[in-house]
């Protein structure tokens, strides 16, 4: 277990993770709008599209549209890619950095990809290779604490399958937990797993807080040597090829806990709160952050 770290990096998925399985489908400006209001709230890092199929994810049909009309030069922007040609693409839209995806398990990566986990890690080989001095890179690995079609996932399987795609280390590796069945416990031994065989590769979690469990699976990831963490402004999010994978971490209800506990985020809570409410507005339905709904502690005095 590692000493409470000093300042915590978080990274805003909302414009991607958040609204790709919302049935109200954003413009670009509206996401621009989003992107935005995270940077003036204090994001730096974002994960803002996806390079897939929009037949599949039609929420990320407008991806280089997007891409080429971001605001340049206040904060690193992250584009998912889940195989060789969103790869390009997200070289070629100009991003930080690319975010590959393998799923820990064969069943939800060829719900998710097309492919057997094989075919992915292969594919993974090769693009690491072709970014070298092109893009950033991030490595996710989905389903790391459990898969909504296998059950559970045994840690000797996600070491596996780590250990295969170390081969070429990304420049960041992260676990998700895509459906939201983590808890604190076995989030500080996977963690911790993972750090005692590959001690030089940062690691990022993505965490869903679809039993409640976000929070204290983030506090736990911590605690366990994770220095950054994915959070949603206002908790949207989904995955649309896992059943009920709903909810990111609240990227406020984070900024929170850790500004409470003395762990610097550089985001501004209220700024953050009135983004969610925004985004909340746009997509027209109450979005399941707590924070956003009972404001930071101690409240302002009343005028």
């Amino acid at each position: 277990m590692s000493e409470l770290p000093k300042s915590v990096e978080i990274v805003e998925v909302a414009a991607r993770d958040g609204i790709q399985n919302e049935r109200k489908i954003l413009s670009v400006d509206t996401k621009l709008d989003l992107i935005r209001r995270a940077i003036d709230a204090g994001a730096r890092r974002l994960e803002v599209t996806s390079f897939v199929n929009p037949k599949r994810v039609p929420q990320m049909a407008d991806a280089d549209e997007l891409a080429a009309r971001l605001p340049r030069g206040r904060a690193r922007y992250v584009g998912l890619a889940l195989n060789a040609k969103g790869f390009e693409r997200a070289v070629a839209a100009g991003l930080d950095e690319a975010n590959f995806v393998v799923v820990a398990s064969d069943t939800f990566n060829r719900r998710n990809q097309g492919v057997g986990t094989e075919d992915t890690l292969a594919a993974w080989a090769e693009i690491a290779q072709a970014a070298k001095g092109r893009i950033g890179t991030g490595l996710t690995v989905g389903a790391a604490f459990g898969c909504p079609f296998e059950g559970e996932v045994p840690l000797a399987r996600l070491l596996e399958v780590i250990e295969r795609a170390m081969a070429h280390p990304p420049d960041e590796l992260a676990l998700a937990d895509t459906i939201g069945v983590a808890t604190p416990a076995e989030v500080i031994e996977r963690v911790g797993a993972v750090r005692r065989a590959f001690p030089e590769v940062p690691i990022r979690l993505h965490l869903h807080n679809t039993r409640n469990t976000g929070l204290a699976n983030a506090w736990a990831g911590i605690m366990a040597g994770a220095v950054t963490l994915d959070s949603s402004l206002g908790g949207v999010g989904g995955c649309p090829f896992a059943p009920r994978a709903t909810g990111n971490i609240p990227t406020e209800d984070l900024v929170y806990m850790l500004e409470r506990a003395g762990i610097a985020t550089g985001l501004d809570l209220d700024a953050c709160i009135e983004a969610a409410e925004w985004l909340e507005a746009q997509l027209e339905h109450t979005l399941p952050g707590m924070v956003m709904k009972a404001g930071g502690f101690p409240a302002p005095e009343a005028a």
